[in-house]
């Protein structure tokens, strides 16, 4: 039986936790947030599996846990052009902008060229999810389908720009130089070389536990367990 949007909505606000919301909200959700946990969202997924009408109504609903679920059951190389910048429209922050935007656009044939329009968006969380998607571009697709003159310089755009950005641009900066060093290993030592010139970066986390991981550290653990460029199936998680 297919599942309706009010179905669902219905089924989260169920599910819905007030100390997850709280979490939630200190991390950049907005209400209506139920806090709905992530193995929870994950249950209704296996279920609905994939739904490009379904997705766009939860996402349009406004609800956080349903604009994130949607980017779960969304397969962004469906959308269009139009619906994926509506996506990156929404100038949302926490995980929306960070997460499930930059999924579904990494899925679709238009992802860099939207990527590359979001960085230069006077919004900062639309260009968080540009950066963002960017991270998740390079985890998925094989070298021989990026552009690696391109990564580079926006790796040098990186380490020229990353301190003056606005607060959650420099958390998507620092993990776009962490993606590509870690996915692209033509790129590795180009990325552990910003990274060096980079330093330490200073991120506002707010009332949060959320640390910034150092890219030269995560991008030379990863080295050593022999994990440089290898890809994963999705970026979703």
């Amino acid at each position: 039986m297919l599942m309706k949007s009010n179905d669902i909505l219905k089924k989260l606000k169920e599910a819905g936790n007030a100390g997850t919301a709280r979490i939630l909200m200190k991390h950049g959700a907005k209400n209506p947030c139920y806090g709905v946990k992530v193995d929870e969202l994950k249950k209704i997924q296996k279920q609905v599996k994939t739904d490009h009408d379904l997705a766009m109504e939860l996402f349009n609903s406004g609800v956080f846990d349903a604009m994130y679920l949607a980017g779960l059951v969304m397969d962004g190389a469906t959308m269009s052009k139009k619906e994926l910048q509506a996506w990156a429209d929404t100038n949302y922050g926490s995980s929306i902008s960070s997460y499930t935007v930059p999924w579904v656009a990494s899925e679709n044939k238009a992802g860099i060229e939207l990527a590359l329009k979001w960085i230069e968006s006077d919004k900062e969380f639309v260009v968080v999810s540009g950066w963002s998607a960017l991270s998740s571009i390079v985890s998925v697709r094989q070298d021989e389908e990026l552009d690696l003159n391109q990564l580079k310089s926006l790796i040098d755009r990186v380490v020229k720009g990353i301190h003056t950005s606005p607060n959650k641009v420099k958390q998507a900066m620092n993990n776009f130089v962490i993606s590509t060093g870690c996915y692209v290993a033509p790129l590795t030592e180009d990325a552990l070389k910003a990274a060096g010139k980079i330093g330490k970066i200073t991120v506002d986390v707010g009332d949060t536990d959320c640390k910034i991981p150092a890219a030269t550290e995560y991008i030379n653990k990863l080295k050593a367990k022999g994990g440089i460029g290898k890809k994963r199936k999705t970026a979703k998680c």
